[in-house]
């Protein structure tokens, strides 16, 4: 049996490991993709996916382009000292023929839905502005998607753009507030989880050598995401948010240590504005139940991550008997 998948990005590096791990996986169904800015704009992350899902031999799964701004304010302009200039390393891939979706990636999420109701898993690994939005569009929303997956946030781990808040969430926290408001159970994946789940260069140097498109093309891509972290760990790696994010929420590895809190975001204007609030008092408890409480904070993963999805990534005949086979793969960086 296979999960019918609505994925909601901003297509950087990270982004491209989890599309193409949810391509690769045997139990997800990818039914539609949103896009929003970022790591990169919406626009640009609506032409990385399509070029992807080319490459991989998926051009029929519908992209939908999502909100450009966040629900406040105005996009800050991506990433590019993290995910290069076009969001995938300075990677050249072959332009997609495929044209976007005629509707908005939040009408596509309320449409399928509609259409899957009580199957739809949505998983969101960008800002939260278009999941927002489907439940401004559709208030019955919750009812209607079997679970929600969202990277972002940091429980007790320091943030990445702030020391409290974490790039997903920092980017437009009213509409993180909104989705962690909802009547939903929400599985939440954040940095105390991602930043511990760490890509080798022996796990990049195997991807170069796969002969299928997609896995040379994400190794190229990791080069440039390596020498971003490697200021970080202090050696070319990297952490592994959105797949890590995709395989919890396809139900591929599971969870440690993850408690059912309640959680909520700060939209305040001072220094801790995006910070992801959860209620993680009952640590010494051992997380007694806590009623109200849906949102499920990940913190820490049964085994290693990495391995599981190299295995993945490399076990799939990415764009076989397609044209995108032959596809230009080239890297400036």
């Amino acid at each position: 049996m296979t999960a019918p998948i609505y994925l909601d990005c901003d297509t950087g590096i990270d982004d491209a490991l989890a599309l193409a791990y949810l391509l690769a996986s045997p139990t997800a169904e990818v039914v539609g993709i949103g896009t929003v800015s970022g790591n990169v704009s919406a626009a640009a992350g609506a032409r990385n996916t399509l070029d992807l899902l080319a490459l991989a031999g998926a051009a029929d799964v519908p992209v939908a382009l999502g909100a450009h701004d966040p629900l406040v304010g105005s996009f800050a302009g991506g990433a590019p000292w993290v995910h290069g200039e076009n969001g995938i390393g300075e990677v050249s891939l072959a332009p997609s023929a495929a044209p976007l979706a005629a509707e908005s990636a939040a009408e596509m999420l309320v449409r399928l839905a509609r259409s899957h109701p009580g199957a739809l898993r949505v998983l969101a690994i960008g800002p939260l502005t278009n999941i927002a939005e489907a439940l401004r569009l559709e208030p019955a929303l919750p009812s209607l998607v079997e679970s929600v997956t969202v990277m972002g946030g940091a429980a007790l781990a320091p943030g990445n753009i702030t020391p409290v808040a974490e790039a997903n969430i920092w980017h437009d926290p009213e509409a993180a507030a909104i989705v962690l408001a909802a009547e939903w159970d929400v599985t939440l994946v954040p940095l105390d989880v991602t930043m511990a789940s760490v890509l080798e260069e022996p796990h990049r140097q195997a991807l170069l050598a796969s002969s299928a498109p997609v896995p040379r093309a994400l190794g190229e891509m990791l080069g440039y995401y390596f020498r971003f972290y490697e200021g970080i760990y202090g050696r070319p790696c990297s952490a592994m948010h959105d797949p890590l994010a995709a395989a919890l929420a396809v139900g591929a590895v599971k969870p440690a240590l993850a408690p059912v809190v309640r959680a909520a975001v700060d939209t305040s204007d001072g220094p801790s504005r995006g910070q992801t609030v959860c209620d993680l008092r009952g640590l010494y408890a051992g997380y007694p139940e806590v009623k109200g409480a849906r949102c499920r904070v990940v913190l820490s993963l049964e085994e290693d991550f990495a391995a599981h999805l190299v295995e993945t990534l490399l076990g799939f005949p990415f764009g076989a008997g397609s044209e995108s086979t032959t596809a230009a793969l080239t890297s400036a960086g």
